[in-house]
This record gives C-alpha cells, sequence and structure tokens, in this order.
C-alpha cells in the first residue's frame, strides 16, 4: 500500500504550487485506499461566461489524473455564487449576472467540462442546491464563524482597502460560501488556481468548525493569455476557448510568445518534463525553429479538442495565410445591398464594422489608421475613404479578419 500511496503523491503533487498538506493527503490516500472508497476531489467554476477556456484546462487536467487514479471529481457550477461575483484577484467589484446568464453559461459548461473529465467518475452540482434554500439565521451562523480581520487578510481585499478602492460586505460572503460548498459535499480535496488559496483555506476552517476533516488544499499554476503577461481571463478577452473553431484556436495559440509557448506544453498537454528539455535543446541547438516547435503545440491543442485531420488542416491553412500571405480558403461573405451605396460606392469605415471585423466607427478608424486593413491588393490608409466595391471582393483586416463582400 505504500508504493502505490506514493505513486498517487507523486502524481497528484506534479505542476502543483501549494499542497496544504502533502502528509495530510497522504494519510487520507492511505483511509481511502483501506476502506476501498474513492477521494472526493471538489473543483468550482463560476459560469461568468459561456466559455471553458484552457486556462480552466490546467485544473481540468489536475482532476482527471484524479478520476484516472480512482477517485472521484465533485464539479461544482456556481450558479448561486456566480451572482455575487469572486473577488480573488480583483481591484473592483464584479458586475453581477443576471438568473438567465448564469443559467445559459451553466449549460454551455456542463456540456464542454466532459472534454477533459471522465463523466462515469464526475459528480455535477449546482450549488444553489444548497445555497439557495438558506435563511437569514443560517448565513448569520455560517459568518459567525469568521473575523472581519480575517477576510481582510487576503491580499486582494487588502489592496482595495489601501487605495480606498470599496468592498461590498456580499464580497465578504463568497469564500464562506465556496467553503460552505466544502462542507455540504464532504471534500476531501479541493482545486484550485494560486488566486484562489485564500477562498480554500476558508474551507478547511469552516469544515473543521463543522466537525469534518478538513480538505486537502491544491493549487495550480495559472497559464497567462494571449497577451503573455496577465491571466487567461474571460473577462480580458485574452483566452483561447475549447470550443472554438480549429482555426481560431490554431491562430491564437500560435500567436503566444516562443517562451509562453512551454507553458502551454506543460501547464495544458501535460508534456513530460523529458520532452520539453529536448524540444527546448533542438531550439537551442538550430535543429529545429521555435515556430516549428509551436506548430506542433496548436496542432496537438487542436487535436485535443477536436481531431487530428481538423488539427492538419488548420496547420495548413494557417501557412498558407499566415507564411505565404494568400487568402483563407473559406471566407465568410457579407452582403451589402445597393441600397446601402453611396453612388455604387461604400465608406470604408461602415464596410467594416458591417462585415463584423470591428466593434464600432472608432475601433475601425483605428484599424486604418494603423495599417491593418486591405481591400483587394489595395492598403487602405485614408478613414474617409468611398471605395468602388466589387462583387467578390476580399477586405482583410489584421491578420485574421477575412470578409468576401457581395451584393
Amino acid at each position: 500500500m505504500k508504493q502505490e500511496i506514493q505513486r498517487q503523491l507523486d502524481i497528484i503533487a506534479a505542476r502543483t504550487i501549494d499542497l496544504v498538506s502533502r502528509e495530510e493527503l497522504a494519510r487520507k490516500l492511505e483511509k481511502a485506499l483501506a476502506e476501498n472508497r474513492p477521494l472526493r476531489v471538489k473543483y468550482g467554476a463560476d459560469p461568468s461566461a459561456p466559455d471553458i477556456h484552457l486556462g480552466h484546462v490546467v485544473g481540468l487536467n489536475k482532476l482527471r489524473e484524479f478520476q484516472d487514479l480512482g477517485h472521484i471529481v465533485v464539479f461544482i457550477i456556481g450558479d448561486f455564487t456566480g451572482m455575487i461575483g469572486d473577488p480573488s484577484g480583483r481591484s473592483e467589484t464584479r458586475k453581477p449576472l443576471s438568473r438567465a446568464e448564469i443559467e445559459a453559461n451553466a449549460k454551455t459548461y456542463q456540456e464542454q467540462v466532459f472534454k477533459v473529465l471522465n463523466p462515469a467518475r464526475t459528480e455535477t452540482r449546482l450549488n444553489s442546491e444548497w445555497c439557495s434554500p438558506l435563511s437569514f439565521p443560517d448565513v448569520l451562523k455560517l459568518t459567525a464563524q469568521f473575523t472581519v480581520s480575517q477576510m481582510l487578510a487576503r491580499e486582494d481585499f487588502a489592496m482595495r482597502m489601501k487605495h480606498n478602492h470599496p468592498i461590498s460586505l456580499v464580497e465578504f460572503m463568497y469564500p464562506i460560501i465556496q467553503a460552505y460548498d466544502s462542507v455540504r459535499i464532504e471534500a476531501d480535496v479541493e482545486i484550485g488556481g494560486t488566486d484562489q488559496i485564500f477562498n480554500l483555506l476558508v474551507g478547511r476552517d469552516l469544515q473543521r468548525a463543522s466537525g469534518q476533516d478538513p480538505q486537502v488544499v491544491l493549487t495550480l499554476p495559472l497559464i497567462e493569455g494571449l497577451d503573455g503577461v496577465k491571466k487567461m481571463s474571460k473577462s480580458l478577452g485574452n483566452y483561447i476557448g475549447i470550443n472554438e473553431a480549429a482555426n481560431d484556436m490554431f491562430g491564437k495559440t500560435m500567436s503566444i510568445s516562443d517562451e509562453l509557448m512551454w507553458r502551454y506544453y506543460s501547464l495544458v498537454l501535460c508534456a513530460p518534463e523529458a520532452e520539453l528539455e529536448g524540444l527546448r535543446a533542438a531550439c537551442d541547438s538550430g535543429a529545429r525553429s521555435p515556430r516549428d516547435v509551436k506548430d506542433e503545440l496548436a496542432r496537438r491543442i487542436v487535436e485535443r479538442f477536436h481531431d487530428a485531420e481538423t488539427a492538419r488542416t488548420a496547420s495548413e491553412e494557417f501557412k498558407r495565410v499566415f507564411a505565404r500571405h494568400e487568402a483563407p480558403s473559406d471566407i465568410p461573405a457579407v452582403s451589402i445591398p445597393a441600397g446601402e451605396r453611396h453612388d455604387g460606392r461604400l465608406w470604408i469605415v461602415a464596410l467594416i464594422v458591417k462585415a463584423g471585423l470591428a466593434p464600432s466607427n472608432g475601433a475601425a478608424r483605428r484599424l486604418i489608421q494603423q495599417g491593418a486593413v486591405k481591400l483587394g491588393e489595395s492598403r487602405i490608409t485614408d478613414v474617409e475613404a468611398e471605395l468602388d466595391v466589387p462583387d467578390g471582393t476580399v477586405l482583410q483586416v489584421g491578420k485574421r479578419g477575412f470578409a468576401r463582400i457581395q451584393s
């Protein structure tokens, strides 16, 4: 049994940041194996946007490792806590979501999560199941377990106090409700990003106060988004969604820096350290170019969430468009009726917005001024230009925005 415990500990501890504590995890594993039962491993996600992205995959990968070791994942969709908004890492109060938004996003979460997790070893729960029935005396009983000084000890709250940024009382409730989730499902382990360490430790405190064995806390690295600086986030728009079209997924992956791609290999693909060392050495020696290694990364990510043939096609399409500067093979058509043309001509700013390649006239103007707009073979630099646009003309905005204009 000791050998099996050590094997599981080594797998579970790989690529983690915090493990509170290894000794407790060993004890829980020993007891679970002796009783022939699985550990209950908790992971929560608030449905703040409809897409699960590669940042979530870092946690989901670890959950899948637990499942492959025979344990049960309790995946909690925070449809109740989502109406508060997790304050972790935030400099201001989150805008609350409506019930309709929460329900729509929760549905997509349940559809996407099993691209990584094993359904047979997953228990999916909505935390409104036990949070909505709470009475006011129940809530007061929960809050009585904690002090204001405990809440202000968390780094993001302390920074907001220092800069006189408001903190709502309901934000103090968020970690308490997340902790209550742990009590209700009797979690043995809870997993989260490094920004979740305070919330996860509160779960230990509330379980202890409720007479339960405190959960082991395990945190994982936060993967940087496309900007290479801030963590991958739906609210920041720097993410790669696992439900995205293959070409978009491939192109976004190719846009990350050469240095960042190693973290994607490790945290998204779980590539063994020996493989990473070999790839790095090949790049350093000139045996392989970083661009080719990144192409392999993008293909493997697309293959994981689509299939091998789709990944190969996405790679070829990317090379055609970005290496050989050719137009994509499948350009969406945008119809501009004759009635919307002035003497048969189109204002370039309005055309870009109409084609869906910029969200506003102001954004379209900036793209033109930056030299990011081509119509046919001509680069457009005049924001006031009104142009004759024959049917079939290709409008290009930036590297990945294309539209074929027709009447």
